[in-house]
């Protein structure tokens, strides 16, 4: 059973993320304690449920121990253990301290009694910095594209059955032979429109939600490396982006010009699937074995005013990978270009070794 309460019908005045990441307390054995209401996203090939549920659910869990007029500014977490979508999730709340102007949270995520996913939230109180302030931001970058209004992604994000919508835009300096120098861009929104009841904390919870979209594979991305896996006949476990293969595979070669996160690499790789030749590792680029978030880290500026069902700007650059692992930063802006977010994540970033048949 993936609840620990029978679901009930989905609230028509909530969104689809509200709906999505609506939380049950267990006020009866502990008013700290909360569980998923509804059944969470496993995307295909990944090794469990999508981090951004728990990261958002352990926010809205922590959101309902504070005070009215305290809000988040920064949450830091770690993905401990792979969350199994069949499974209820418990989130426990520890009130670590409630001060005149900070408070402090940790929020533990567990199945059957292990921790799958922990994390550490800080709250402010509003106007806790007094009358005179220290102020800076950083500009949104100029000249982006705008997003289109009906045009999603293939993936999970941007499918009409989910909870928020997604275009990604072309990779600033792709053709740059350095990974560091790149930048991967998208407009993010949550779908339809967040409920006035939801408050600023359902906002927050979207954006923490989406926050994880895509956050790690801008590694990949800026190498150039394969990130989808042949589909496969057998029932062995897909790997990473099949889905999104899948789709690919059904277009025609105009259809998939126009796909703005493919290069010049995968289209060559995808036709040589469609025709049925053998894909010759000396020509086509490494693949991607193993894709993992370790840490999630979010800064929130401003936190009380802005959308997360309108249009966001997000832009991603990885400073460093190696050993395994890779370091991406994430900046989310307001369509108005207000700086509302700024994301740090690591991850486990390995490639597919010689003599692997699948992840």
């Amino acid at each position: 059973m993936s609840t620990l309460i029978r679901p009930p019908p989905l609230n028509p005045s909530q969104s689809a993320i509200e709906n999505l990441l609506e939380l049950t307390q267990l006020s009866d054995i502990d008013p700290d304690l909360f569980t998923n209401t509804r059944p969470l996203w496993h995307p295909p090939g990944a090794r469990g449920i999508y981090g951004g549920a728990a990261i958002a659910q352990t926010l809205s869990a922590a959101q309902r121990t504070v005070p009215k007029d305290f809000t988040v500014h920064s949450m830091h977490c770690y993905f401990v253990l792979a969350g199994n979508s069949e499974i209820p999730i418990i989130y426990h709340v520890e009130r670590v301290r409630s001060g005149k102007s900070f408070a402090t949270r940790t929020v533990q995520a567990r199945q059957r009694g292990k921790v799958i996913f922990t994390t550490t939230i800080s709250f402010v109180r509003q106007n806790a910095g007094g009358e005179k302030l220290v102020e800076h931001s950083a500009e949104m970058p100029t000249d982006i594209p705008g997003p289109i209004e009906g045009m999603d992604d293939l993936d999970y994000g941007g499918a009409s059955t989910g909870p928020f919508q997604s275009q990604r835009i072309e990779i600033l300096n792709n053709d740059s032979p350095h990974p560091h120098t790149k930048k991967c861009r998208q407009w993010i929104k949550a779908r339809g429109r967040i409920s006035p009841a939801g408050g600023h904390e359902a906002h927050l919870a979207a954006l923490a939600y989406m926050s994880d979209s895509y956050f790690i594979g801008t590694i990949a991305r800026t190498h150039k490396l394969w990130r989808y896996s042949a589909v496969r006949k057998s029932n062995t476990k897909s790997s990473i982006d099949e889905d999104v293969l899948k789709k690919l595979l059904a277009m025609d070669d105009e259809e998939l010009k126009r796909v703005k996160f493919l290069d010049q690499a995968d289209l060559e790789r995808i036709r040589q699937y469609k025709n049925g030749e053998t894909i010759s590792k000396k020509k086509t680029q490494p693949e991607i074995g193993m894709m993992v978030s370790l840490d999630h880290t979010i800064y929130f500026h401003d936190p009380r005013n802005f959308r997360a069902d309108e249009w966001m700007f997000t832009e991603m650059d990885t400073p460093w990978s190696g050993d395994g692992r890779g370091l991406v930063f994430q900046r989310m802006f307001s369509r108005d270009g207000k700086l509302i977010a700024s994301c740090v994540q690591e991850g486990v970033v390995r490639l597919r070794q010689p003599g692997e048949s699948k992840l």
